[in-house]
């Protein structure tokens, strides 16, 4: 079969990272042909080792039995790394030189799931996406499903020492850290690595179940939960992540979430970096901070900022990239105070949030007051659910050809239209309203931005009301 009819009849396709599809869809058929295929255009060398992980979904590890089925069928040898952050896996791979399957769907809900692939030398590109697309696979008759090896620690390991070898020792001595675990795949590598930096962790919310975390929209529930949690323990911050781990939600010491871009940039600031590729939905302090020598704006999505990081790479300096859910990816090698810290190009939720925490605690100040010297841009985002990505794409094109249509929906004018992803529309007071479909789910989000958070947050909520 070829991958690209198999997209259109299980409803399985690419998304802004990796394959997604609902779970009643990701049969192992489909899952072992997108492994076969993966494989078959990366060819990785006979009798190879391929690296597989998973989150914690209900779904995923019959996901991970499929595409082990596969690898076997290909000749390889799957390294069953057991339930990890995917760019726990991802660094794995990268260190040893190996390919690697992370079963995710990451934030979306648990009745969805995905697949993310990488070479040995990270993520998958969209070139690669495409040729996934037109490659045709066989499938055997049985055996479309096979039981995991014994999980190797190997990847889980590596990630922690990655962390303790970079950050001095007692790094958070005396700090009270919370951690909101819910269903997160690092919920005890992140307690156990804050407790070997000297930080006293404080457990919060973990369940059994799934829950669907998106740092770029955060729940009300959570947003209350904040708060309660920071005045009930007296923590100098909470730390949590999405399902998969490459994604942080970090909150200061009142319990406020932070903004996805905003720890982006103030990580980018405190490892020094020289140049930031980061997507169009990422607030303009970026470029008004005046931290960095070069920005790059890209589409949204981890293949985009990784390719941007490579040509920012060419001009040499220090490279990083991040996006509006504060996902963090390091494209150069670090020295600090003579401990170094190895590049990883894909989304990591532990390093900005670790980066964060450290440089307060060495300036002696509150995690909220990192900020206080950056412009008063404030970004604000929200989605509606259960909204056609065809429905997304109709109205977006409706607004971009029509001045009258922006006005009447945001009660003034556009001064600039950017239809880099979406529509991003800079209004005449300096607001900015972002409208986008999800790429991985059936979701129409809408990110703005202004001169006070409130402002922002009213933005998005009348705009989205607006279209309900």
């Amino acid at each position: 079969m070829r991958i690209s009819a198999l997209m259109t009849s299980s409803g399985v396709g690419f998304g802004t990272s990796g394959a997604r599809g609902r779970v009643v869809d990701m049969t192992d058929a489909v899952c072992f042909a997108y492994t076969a295929a993966f494989l078959a255009v990366l060819q990785p060398r006979a009798s190879g080792r391929v690296a597989l992980g998973m989150d914690l979904r209900p779904s995923s590890p019959a996901i991970a039995s499929a595409c082990a089925a596969a690898i076997r069928h290909a000749g390889h040898d799957p390294v069953w790394c057991g339930a990890l952050p995917t760019p726990a896996l991802a660094f794995h791979a990268q260190e040893h030189g190996l390919p690697a399957i992370m079963v995710t769907g990451s934030h979306i809900p648990f009745d969805r799931n995905g697949i993310k692939f990488y070479r040995a030398d990270g993520e998958i590109s969209k070139a690669d996406e495409a040729a996934i697309a037109a490659a045709d696979v066989a499938l055997p008759d049985d055996g479309l499903s096979t039981q995991l090896p014994a999980v190797d620690d190997t990847a889980r390991s590596e990630y922690i020492t990655r962390y303790l070898d970079f950050f001095p020792p007692r790094a958070l001595a005396g700090m009270r850290l919370g951690i909101y675990e819910h269903s997160s795949v690092a919920r005890d590598l992140l307690g156990d690595l804050l407790t070997a930096l000297g930080a006293q962790v404080v457990s919060l919310g973990r369940t059994d179940e799934f829950v669907p975390i998106d740092t770029e929209a955060v729940a009300e529930v959570d947003i209350a939960r904040g708060h309660a949690w920071s005045a009930e323990h007296r923590l100098d911050a909470i730390l949590s992540t999405d399902g998969d781990a490459d994604r942080p939600l970090i909150g200061d010491e009142r319990g406020n979430w932070l903004r996805g871009d905003i720890v982006g940039l103030l990580c980018a600031r405190l490892l020094g970096a020289d140049a930031v590729a980061a997507p169009v939905s990422c607030n303009t302090a970026i470029e008004a901070c005046g931290a960095f020598q070069r920005v790059m704006r890209t589409r949204i999505g981890s293949p985009y900022v990784i390719e941007a990081m490579q040509t920012l790479a060419t001009a040499g300096g220090t490279v990083a990239g991040f996006e509006a859910n504060g996902g963090f990816l390091l494209g150069s090698a670090l020295t600090r105070d003579g401990r170094s810290l190895r590049p990883l190009p894909t989304r990591d939720a532990v390093l900005p949030a670790l980066t964060l925490l450290v440089g307060a605690q060495r300036q002696g100040m509150a995690l909220s007051a990192l900020a206080a010297d950056l412009p008063r841009r404030f970004t604000a985002s929200d989605r509606l659910q259960n909204f056609p990505t065809a429905d997304s794409h109709a109205l977006i094109a409706r607004l971009a050809a029509s001045t009258a249509a922006i006005a009447d929906l945001l009660g003034q004018q556009a001064s600039h239209i950017d239809q880099t992803d979406g529509l991003r529309m800079t209004l005449a007071n300096g607001d900015i309203v972002h409208l986008r479909p999800s790429g991985n789910a059936p979701e129409l989000r809408c990110y703005a931005e202004a001169d006070s958070p409130q402002r922002a947050a009213a933005l998005a909520s009348e705009c989205l009301s607006r279209l309900r």
